[in-house]
């Protein structure tokens, strides 16, 4: 018997059909021999939608309101999937996150969790009962509903796994695992069998949207395994493990593959040369190639060039809530220099606000934030000791 928690997105969730889908799926882990625990995202477009309306009320929302008000598309969801199961005829309950435990910060909206203490769900697993969480959202020390942000959910699935001791975390969505680029705009995108932490780690820090980089993050600091699987097929998707796991099960992939590889050969004539024409004695091994098309770049011109200026420039930034991601800084021989920073695009006003608040404090000349910003990232091992990759990746770009 083995304790199995699952995560479904919001696609996977989206309808009453889909919510049924989803409760057969339980039942079948749980009628396996497995305890099953399982965290949901809100309905399909609820989110967004729930945002909407805040925003026809009122354009500038309390932080505090707007995390009340975003808790409520999971625990509809929760409640219904409940529902689902009982009605297939096993039993579940569900929790909200701070039912489940779930002690967060004080930052509203982009919370991060402190501790889970997931009673509730160990004493409804072990009455034999699926536990249902609600993902996304805890509650901070003064007893106020937080949210995690963007992607919460699978951070929040990947925290409750910990905390219970599972054997593995299953992140269900709408796509067959994690592929070698984003198969909606590249066809021949692969699947990867299995990655390693940090390999996904850099990728979803990229722009791949599969994992939230912080639910990576928390699995690889507790070393629980992940599987990305498609709620949609019982096909196998991508394991994300360990570097020395992910090279032994690697290991037998390739040699799986070399088997098949000698049977073509043996059945087409082909030699294994003609089977595997790029591969050389040693190769960079390329994981993927990620994007993000949401980012915003900012430029803050003439700074003084002295020491510790960036760094209240991005203190600043901290203090109003603001993830910087890539930072470049160009020195002027008239004592100045310009820092250019990327962020979200969703953080843009904010970027712009405190730099307008705090341009006579930090004396710099101008600044501007564009929007129209794309990242793109190749993502693997051994980039760097092999000459001729930026090139390679600089002519595709330049050719598209």
């Amino acid at each position: 018997m083995a304790l199995i928690v699952q995560k479904f997105g919001g696609s996977s969730v989206a309808d009453p059909e889909s919510i049924k889908r989803v409760a057969r799926r339980i039942i079948e882990t749980k009628n396996a021999g497995n305890d099953v625990a399982v965290v949901v995202s809100a309905m399909g477009d609820t989110t967004d939608d729930l945002i909407d309306q805040a925003l026809s009320i009122d354009s500038n929302p309390p932080a505090r309101e707007m995390d009340m008000l975003m808790t409520a598309g999971e625990r509809i969801s929760m409640s219904l999937l409940a529902m689902a199961i009982h009605a297939a005829g096993s039993h579940a309950y569900s929790f909200t996150g701070s039912q489940a435990g779930f002690m967060t910060d004080a930052q509203f909206g982009t919370a991060h969790i402190k501790a889970v203490k997931p009673d509730r769900v160990r004493r409804a697993l072990d009455k034999g009962s699926v536990a249902i969480v609600a993902g996304f959202q805890g509650v901070n020390e003064g007893g106020d509903a937080t949210t995690l942000g963007r992607g919460g959910s699978d951070t929040s699935a990947v925290a409750l796994a910990v905390a219970l001791d599972a054997d593995i975390c299953e992140i269900y969505t709408d796509v067959d695992g994690v592929f070698t680029a984003d198969p909606r705009i590249v066809p021949t995108a692969r699947r990867i069998p299995v990655i390693d932490y940090e390999s996904m780690l850099e990728m979803s820090s990229c722009g791949s949207k599969v994992l939230a980089l912080r639910c990576v993050e928390y699995a690889q600091r507790f070393g629980m395994p992940l599987h990305v699987r498609s709620s949609f097929s019982h096909r196998r998707g991508t394991l994300i493990v360990p570097e020395i796991a992910r090279h032994r099960r690697q290991s037998q992939e390739n040699q799986d593959f070399t088997n098949k590889g000698k049977n073509m050969s043996e059945n087409n004539n082909q030699s294994m040369g003609d089977l595997f024409p790029d591969l050389g004695p040693e190769v960079p091994i390329i994981s993927g190639v990620a994007h993000d098309s949401t980012e915003s770049l900012a430029t803050v011109r003439r700074v003084p060039n002295e020491p510790g200026m960036a760094a209240k420039v991005f203190t600043m930034l901290a203090e109003a809530g603001v993830n910087v991601d890539m930072i470049v800084q160009a020195s002027a021989s008239t004592g100045t220099a310009d820092i250019s920073f990327t962020v979200p695009g969703t953080a843009a006003a904010k970027v712009q606000e405190v730099l307008q608040e705090k341009q006579g404090e930090l004396g710099f000349q101008s600044f501007d934030v564009d929007p129209n910003v794309g990242k793109v990232a190749v993502v693997g091992v051994g980039m760097k000791t092999h000459s001729g990759l930026a090139a390679k990746f600089f002519n595709a770009l330049s050719d598209k």
